[in-house]
């Protein structure tokens, strides 16, 4: 039996790397009854064992950690060294110096291992799916492991490596592709309902552009065993989102999938940056999120919304500046009633 099927709410707090999910955040969302996630991509080992530790400080309810695979070796590296000369007046201006774009693992291996030795309830992977032993390492330890995939085949391959659950990211969804190819665009209902028809025997959870009641109502009535949502805790005050980016969440703005920020494909605020710089973006990660680093850095550092990278689904606007308790409780009832509603409504109908 899978934990989602113990959850008081039927609510799974997204990893959002970069700084949004605290150790608070976790514990909050684990608190109502949702499950709660650590982002443990782009930090390192020991940040990652110390928020371990915060959360279980925080809260004796489950939670999960979320873990980065490593990036594709195969990068055009001469389309990464234009795209710095790009950007070199860029960084000019704010009188940054590019970073290095090299490749790397973010410590996968020793994430891997240090998860492997204190086991968390659940561990989740993004950016591409684990291989079989170390699916079956981490379940030996009790641990249920979860893969994010953006395609239907991609959550047969997942099952046949013996995941616990599948987590379904339409293209709705704020920040990064979790799946690989990072390049399919299926909406987040169709995705569920072709994975559901082919008849996955695992929990599903829909992820993307599920921001309220009404679209929780929508993932559970079409097969979710639970949504995972992201952009509606960034406002929380447990979030540890900038006020910078609390503000472009709480605004009207587009969003876009871009590469300008990281080299791999990710969902954000329109900003000048985004749009200058996207059409000649390269496939390229991490190369090119250690290049933008320092940029996006300095960015963060002075409030600079039209720079920085400012991740956000596409609901963003439904998200409100409420603890994330509250967000938790809200959503489930409002589901409930959104149900009770459509199922009162179809009744009518005889």
């Amino acid at each position: 039996m899978s934990l989602l099927s113990t959850l008081r709410c039927p609510i799974v707090a997204a990893p959002m790397a970069g700084g949004p999910s605290t150790p608070a955040l976790v514990a909050g969302v684990s608190a109502a009854g949702g499950l709660g996630f650590l982002a443990a991509g782009m930090i390192g080992t020991d940040r990652m064992v110390a928020d371990v530790a915060e959360v279980r400080a925080r809260t004796d309810r489950p939670f999960g950690v979320n873990v980065f695979l490593p990036g594709d070796t195969d990068v055009d590296e001469a389309a990464v060294r234009a795209y710095a000369q790009r950007l070199a007046p860029e960084a000019a201006r704010h009188a940054v110096t590019l970073g290095e774009p090299t490749g790397g693992d973010d410590a996968y291996p020793e994430k891997l291992a240090a998860l492997l030795a204190d086991p968390v309830p659940v561990v989740s992977f993004a950016f591409g799916l684990p291989d079989r032993e170390a699916v079956a390492a981490l379940r030996e330890r009790g641990t249920e492991v979860w893969a994010t995939v953006n395609r239907p085949d991609a959550a047969t391959a997942a099952v046949g490596l013996g995941v616990d659950a599948v987590v379904l990211q339409g293209t709705e969804a704020g920040a990064h592709r979790g799946g690989l190819p990072d390049d399919d665009d299926y909406g987040v209902l169709p995705l569920l309902r072709l994975v559901a028809a082919a008849g996955c025997d695992r929990p599903l959870v829909a992820a993307g552009g599920i921001a309220d009641g009404a679209g929780l109502a929508a993932v559970l009535a079409a097969g979710a065993a639970a949504a995972q949502i992201g952009t509606a805790f960034l406002r929380c005050p447990e979030a540890g989102t900038s006020p910078m980016h609390r503000a472009a969440v709480a605004s009207a703005a587009p969003t876009a999938l871009t590469r300008a920020f990281t080299g791999k494909r990710a969902r954000g605020i329109v900003n000048d940056f985004l749009r200058r710089h996207d059409p000649s973006a390269p496939a390229g990660y991490p190369q090119v999120l250690h290049l933008t680093r320092p940029l996006l850095a300095t960015a963060r550092r002075d409030g600079n919304a039209e720079v920085a990278n400012l991740w956000a689904g596409q609901a963003h606007s439904l998200a409100r500046e409420v603890p994330a308790g509250e967000v938790v409780t809200e959503l489930t009832a409002d589901a409930r009633a959104a149900l009770a509603v459509a199922a009162d409504r179809w009744a009518q109908r005889d």
